[in-house]
């Protein structure tokens, strides 16, 4: 299989073994294919970040996508930093920069493959529905347990993900959230949203992504409105 038949090549070019990111590519990955206007992502960010689904989308177009894989961030990743990325994984990898520090691990089981139709599949029905966490999901979740993040400074950091697959004989992926939970400790919580991955109507898998929600405080739907038209707004500018 030919890398160039990645979707992801588009973005970044993954062939080499050490890979680092533009503030446009990582914000054109975000805003063109995860439809996420994340302020962070912006490329004029003071605090800017890669996001955390273009790094999950070039590990399984490099390594390939096994049936149980496990993501865990560590840091955030900004522009110009040079990340090592395996060409294959056996059981676990440790994503790190050039000063060493860990920014993203993986670990995996089961069988794996490289078909390149399954992978850009599940890559664009993955990322089109975790790009779309904030506002669809999370703003009901958060008015479902009367706290809100801080509008002022918005954190929701990407903690983990995972999939576990039934099969890997598949050629169309589609992705339904299944379930939603929070957990707040102080000013502090965690978001867990649960999915199923489908193919022709049939459930051939099921997932897991994990958020950190912090500056929590109480629920105002003012604000709220407010974040959510300032959000719309931003995406509106974009595709003008």
């Amino acid at each position: 299989m030919s890398i160039k038949e990645m979707f992801i090549e588009n973005y970044c070019p993954i062939s080499a073994d050490k890979i680092s990111f533009t503030r446009q590519q990582a914000s054109d990955f975000a805003k063109q294919v995860a439809d996420d206007f994340n302020p962070l992502h912006n490329i004029d960010a003071k605090r800017f970040c890669v996001p955390g689904d273009l790094l999950f989308s070039i590990i399984i177009a490099k390594s390939g996508l096994h049936q149980q894989m496990t993501f865990n961030f560590s840091g955030m990743v900004n522009d110009n930093v040079h990340l090592t990325f395996p060409q294959q994984i056996d059981t676990n990898f440790d994503i790190k920069d050039e000063k060493d520090k860990t920014c993203l691990s993986v670990n995996v089981s089961g069988e794996k493959t490289h078909n390149p139709t399954l992978i850009n599949a599940l890559t664009k029905a993955y990322v089109d529905f975790s790009g779309h966490t904030f506002p669809d999901i999370l703003v009901k979740l958060m008015a479902e347990n009367k706290v809100m993040i801080n509008p002022a400074r918005p954190m929701v950091m990407y903690q983990s993900m995972s999939i576990d697959l039934h099969t890997l004989e598949a050629e169309s992926v589609t992705l339904q959230l299944a379930k939603t939970s929070l957990s707040i400790e102080g000013k502090r919580g965690n978001a867990w949203l649960e999915f199923d991955l489908l193919s022709n109507g049939k459930v051939i898998g099921h997932g897991k992504k994990h958020m950190l929600l912090s500056g929590l405080r109480a629920y105002d739907q003012e604000v709220i409105d407010t974040m959510v038209e300032q959000y719309h707004a931003s995406k509106a500018d974009y595709q003008a």
